[in-house]
């Protein structure tokens, strides 16, 4: 077996964020859904672009986001995830491998562009996203490094990025090769409506090659087409080790067989921007899983950090999350 080189591998979408303050009324206006994920081509990408004022735009993509906090925590992490040649595609890459996170997937000089995700931000602090996946998308199992897979503890899998058809067999492959290496499969579910579309899809890839389930209420709950969160819970058990389910500032529940660890969420004086908060959660969970912590301080560190992504605009920490560990002690 390989020896261990990461804490966690994430696969997932490579998009630049662009987010940006918004009132209610332009939500109504733009005709969007608030509060979910919405795909978007590239002339609907620029039409919205061009409403968005006083936007910053910064390296995002939800498993990119999470490895970014597991380098912050002090972690070793990699990522697997198309970009192209262009200007946005060298902001993400200079963006990880400056943090930290081992980044080797080859820009590519032809093809769709960069992907990017377009945030709208409301007073309430719920972001209301719509993506233009660019080449993102086209990531297949040629892309998938089998041997880095294996050097990792986990090979963490974004739900996002489950559309199109390669990018599943992407799924399959690399989760295929974790295990041949005796390594752990987390897969995030991202989005309800992402389940829907693919819910039989999701069960087969659980079921048969995912150790660790990251999910929210609504998430787990369209999974099992089902209208409570504790039935939900209850069916988890039997399709995976490990479910980590966030009900936001309910905290979150983690599941393992027949024990159920109810974790507390971490007070925010002021929640200013949801966006990255499953992600740094992710984040500090799987950083502790990886290093051997139990289930129930693996879900502290996901609520903390969470809190600290929360409590200002974007989806990465501006303080080091190391900084957590310190103030528990370790």
């Amino acid at each position: 077996m390989p020896a261990v080189r990461y804490d966690v591998i994430g696969v997932g979408n490579a998009i630049v964020d662009v987010i940006a303050a918004s009132s209610e009324a332009l939500i109504l206006e733009l005709e969007l859904e608030k509060g979910g994920m919405t795909l978007i081509d590239s002339d609907r990408g620029e039409e919205i672009y061009a409403s968005m004022n006083n936007a910053t735009e910064t390296s995002g993509g939800s498993a990119a986001n999470t490895l970014a906090g597991i380098a912050s925590f002090g972690g070793s992490g990699a990522f697997i995830g198309k970009v192209n040649d262009d200007a946005l595609g060298h902001v993400f890459r200079d963006d990880l491998v400056k943090i930290g996170v081992d980044y080797k997937t080859p820009l590519l000089s032809e093809g769709l562009p960069t992907a990017r995700c377009l945030i709208f931000v409301t007073p309430d602090a719920e972001r209301t996203m719509l993506t233009c996946l660019g080449i993102s998308a086209d990531l297949c199992p040629d892309d998938i490094d089998e041997e880095a897979i294996a050097a990792a503890e986990i090979t963490y899998l974004e739900g996002y990025l489950f559309d199109p058809p390669e990018a599943q067999k992407a799924f399959h492959k690399a989760a295929e090769a974790a295990h041949a290496a005796n390594r752990r499969v987390a897969l995030s579910l991202s989005d309800s409506f992402c389940v829907e579309r693919h819910r039989d899809e999701f069960l087969r890839l659980l079921s048969g090659h995912v150790d660790v389930l990251f999910a929210n209420e609504s998430e787990v709950t369209a999974l099992f087409d089902v209208n409570n969160f504790e039935e939900a819970v209850r069916l988890t058990s039997g399709h995976c080790e490990i479910a980590a389910l966030t009900r936001g500032s309910e905290g979150c529940v983690i599941v393992e067989g027949g024990t159920i660890y109810e974790i507390t969420a971490k007070e925010v004086k002021r929640v200013v921007d949801t966006t990255g908060a499953g992600d740094l959660f992710a984040a500090g969970f799987l950083y502790g899983l990886a290093r051997g912590e139990s289930l129930a301080q693996c879900g502290a560190y996901g609520v903390s950090a969470a809190a600290e992504v929360i409590s200002r605009y974007g989806a990465r920490p501006e303080d080091p999350l190391a900084n957590l560990l310190m103030e528990s002690g370790e």
